[in-house]
């Protein structure tokens, strides 16, 4: 719980928790079929997909616990639909980027630029033309009091613009961030750095990094994976948002090695093999971690809350926080045996 004491010696021994990534596999990329703006006229995903992880499989060894029993075509199509709204809207970002963004405060009084609205409304109306049964909690959306009712249900969690201050300040990572969640996991999502031209998928196939041209057409990817974990950790931790904490956490675990950025692409960086740890004593909502967290579980790594279990979303009539809230929590890349 957010606002829970936490002894930040503890660091949520993942070697504790059942793998949530499983067994790893790179499922080639099929054909485009979907309308997206500005993007190729294709057929709409029909709309039995929303029944997609209703159920968690009764005994697999290779999927994320909660995941669906579809096929992986089902799910790469999904995929497929992700990665055109979020490049489509990613490349709205860059305009305003460019042209330079007009400031505004909301209610909790945090920055929201013509890009997060510009870029919500173009991944809405995506989804809703493709998934129209599939609720969809998003960030702007949920600011304005537009929350669907997501208790029992599959759900899509969209961040049209992570890492606001960043992108405010002229810093390059800011993300676009998607994220499919069934039975309070997050199965399959994008995590799209558009003035950096890259991408990280991840779903039940397993997770990938993509390369992303300056005309918005997907180049190359790779598949990637959490590194083993040496005596010499290296952390992420955020730019904006450092805790004294965190700093306890590091100090007090020997980690000494850091590195500060932005965003969902700090879960990006673990599940890339690039770092082991971030450790995350500060606010945090659901649609500002699902992305990266499907792609870190997807590379075989894992997010836990302070009750040493998986973070789970879909958090709603919390008595101590919002709806959606996090607690504080720490990802993890390849787990102590």
């Amino acid at each position: 719980m957010i606002g829970h004491v936490v002894s930040v010696a503890d660091p949520f021994d993942p070697g504790r928790v059942p793998d949530s990534a499983g067994k790893q596999h790179v499922h080639p990329r099929t054909a485009s079929r979907f309308v997206l703006p500005g993007i190729t006229m294709g057929k709409e995903i029909p709309g039995h997909l929303s029944l997609i992880a209703s159920r968690a499989p009764a005994t697999t060894s290779n999927r994320t616990p909660g995941s669906d029993a579809k096929p992986n075509g089902t799910r790469q199509r999904m995929l497929e639909i992700f990665e055109k709204a979020a490049i489509a809207a990613g490349r709205t970002i860059l305009d305003v980027y460019q042209a330079g963004a007009n400031v505004k405060l909301k209610k909790d009084a945090s920055p929201v630029t013509e890009a997060d609205e510009r870029a919500e409304k173009i991944i809405l109306a995506a989804l809703s033309a493709n998934l129209p049964d599939i609720p969809v909690v998003a960030e702007e959306s949920v600011a304005a009091g537009k929350v669907p009712d997501v208790r029992g249900k599959p759900f899509i969690l969209v961040d049209p613009l992570d890492g606001t201050k960043e992108f405010i300040n002229r810093r390059e990572d800011f993300t676009v961030n998607i994220a499919y969640v069934a039975n309070g996991i997050p199965v399959a999502g994008i995590v799209y750095a558009p003035a950096k031209g890259v991408a990280y998928v991840g779903s039940s196939t397993g997770a990938q990094k993509l390369s992303v041209t300056s005309d918005f057409t997907i180049a190359d990817r790779q598949a990637i994976g959490v590194r083993e974990r040496g005596p010499d950790m290296v952390a992420v931790a955020s730019r904006s948002h450092n805790t004294p904490e965190t700093e306890a956490f590091l100090k007090q675990n020997g980690i000494s090695s850091r590195t500060a950025i932005g965003s969902s692409l700090k879960f990006c960086l673990i599940a890339e093999g690039l770092a082991d740890v971030y450790p995350r004593f500060g606010r945090t909502m659901e649609w500002d971690t699902a992305a990266g967290d499907a792609v870190l579980r997807a590379a075989g790594g894992v997010t836990l809350g302070i009750d040493r279990l998986p973070l789970s979303y879909g958090k709603v009539a919390q008595t101590h926080d919002a709806d959606f809230a996090n607690p504080h929590f720490i990802a993890w890349g390849k787990r102590d045996k």
